[in-house]
C-alpha cells in the first residue's frame, strides 16, 4: 500500500511538473522582455551576430528582446549568468566556442558544466580567423611567416584575446604544426591586440574575421590566410592556412543556448525562429560580408557539435599544457 501510495506521488509530481512547463510554453513569450546574453564586449562576432537575430526576433515573436553584454573572465562571469537563470525561455545565451568548448578544457574548475547546465538552440555561425601582421613587416604568405619565425627564433609574437582563449589555442595550433614557436602575448579582447599588431609592436594576430575585415579592407593589416578549409568569399584572394599546412583547421562559432530545463515547445519554437532569420537574405548579406559562414542547425545537431569541439581542443590544450586555475 506504502509502495502504491509513492508511486502515485512520484505521478502527481511528474504531471505537476509537466503541466507547468506546459503553460509556461504556452504563454511565452508574453510575460517580459527577454535577455540575449553575449560573452564579450560590443562589436566583435558574437555582439554582432546576436543584435542582428534580436532585432529580428523581437519582430517574429512580438516582445523585446534585449542584448547584455556581460563581458569577463574568458566569458565565465556571462555564461553562468545564463546556466543560473531560470529555465522559462526568457534568457538566451550567445554560445560561443571560448566559454562553452575550450573553457571546460583548461580549465581546473568552473561554475556551470557546459554540457549539462544548457541546451542548445542552434549553431548559428562559423567565423573563422585570419592570420595577420602589419603591413610594415616583409611578410605575405604563412611561407613568410614560418620562415620568418624560423630565422627569428622566439622573437616572433602573436597576440590572442586572453589566456586561453580560441586564438590563443589556434595559435598553439599553428605553432605545432608550422614547427615553431610563436611568443603567445594576451590581451583583454581582440581589440587592443589588434591596435598593438598595427602598431608593429606584436608581430601576428589570428582574430576572427569579423574583428578583423574592417582593418584588412582599410590596408591596417595584411590578411595572409583564413584558418577555414575553404577561402571565404568576401575575401577570394586570401587563401586558407591549409593551402599551406594540410589538415589545419581552427574556427571559431556562436550558437545560441538557454538554461538547462527550458521546456521543449520553447526550445522547438526558438529553433525555428532562429533558423527562419538566418535564411534571410539581410541577415546572410550582412554576416557573410564579414566573414561568416551561416550554418543553422537542430538542437541534437549542436549538441553533438560543441561535444566534438570540446574533444579536439582538449587535445591542443593538454599538448600545449594550457590550463588556468
Amino acid at each position: 500500500m506504502l509502495k502504491n501510495k509513492f508511486i502515485q506521488s512520484l505521478i502527481f509530481i511528474s504531471v505537476s511538473v509537466f503541466s507547468f512547463a506546459f503553460a509556461q510554453a504556452q504563454t511565452w513569450p508574453s510575460k517580459q522582455p527577454i535577455k540575449f546574453i553575449v560573452v564579450y564586449p560590443p562589436g566583435g562576432a558574437s555582439d554582432v551576430t546576436a543584435r542582428l537575430i534580436a532585432t529580428k526576433l523581437s519582430e517574429s515573436i512580438g516582445q523585446s528582446v534585449n542584448v547584455e553584454n556581460k563581458p569577463g573572465a574568458n566569458g565565465i562571469i556571462a555564461t553562468e549568468f545564463v546556466a543560473k537563470s531560470p529555465p522559462d525561455g526568457y534568457t538566451l545565451l550567445m554560445a560561443n566556442l571560448g566559454p562553452n568548448a575550450i573553457n571546460p578544457v583548461i580549465y581546473k574548475k568552473l561554475p556551470y558544466d557546459a554540457i549539462k547546465d544548457f541546451s542548445a538552440i542552434t549553431l548559428t555561425t562559423i567565423v573563422p580567423q585570419f592570420i595577420v601582421v602589419s603591413p610594415s613587416l616583409p611578410i605575405y604568405s604563412v611561407n613568410d611567416l614560418i620562415a620568418y619565425a624560423k630565422a627569428n627564433p622566439g622573437k616572433v609574437t602573436f597576440a590572442s584575446a586572453g589566456n586561453g582563449a580560441s586564438n590563443h589555442l589556434s595559435g598553439e595550433l599553428f605553432n605545432a604544426m608550422a614547427g615553431i614557436k610563436m611568443q603567445h602575448i594576451p590581451y583583454k579582447g581582440d581589440a587592443p591586440g589588434l591596435v598593438d599588431v598595427m602598431a608593429g609592436q606584436v608581430n601576428v594576430a589570428l582574430p576572427t574575421a569579423i574583428a578583423a575585415a574592417p582593418h584588412v579592407r582599410s590596408g591596417k593589416l595584411r590578411a595572409l590566410a583564413v584558418t577555414s578549409t575553404k577561402r571565404l568569399p568576401s575575401f577570394p584572394d586570401v587563401p586558407t592556412v591549409s593551402e599551406t599546412l594540410p589538415g589545419f583547421e581552427a574556427v571559431s562559432w556562436g550558437g545560441v543556448m538557454v538554461p538547462a530545463g527550458t521546456p521543449q515547445p520553447i526550445i522547438n519554437r526558438l529553433n525555428t525562429e532562429i533558423l527562419n532569420i538566418l535564411k534571410m537574405p539581410d541577415i546572410a548579406e550582412k554576416l557573410n560580408g564579414l566573414g561568416a559562414e551561416i550554418v543553422g542547425s537542430s538542437p541534437q545537431q549542436f549538441d553533438a557539435y560543441v561535444k566534438s569541439e570540446i574533444a579536439k581542443w582538449g587535445k591542443v590544450a593538454r599538448d600545449n599544457q594550457v590550463t588556468l586555475d
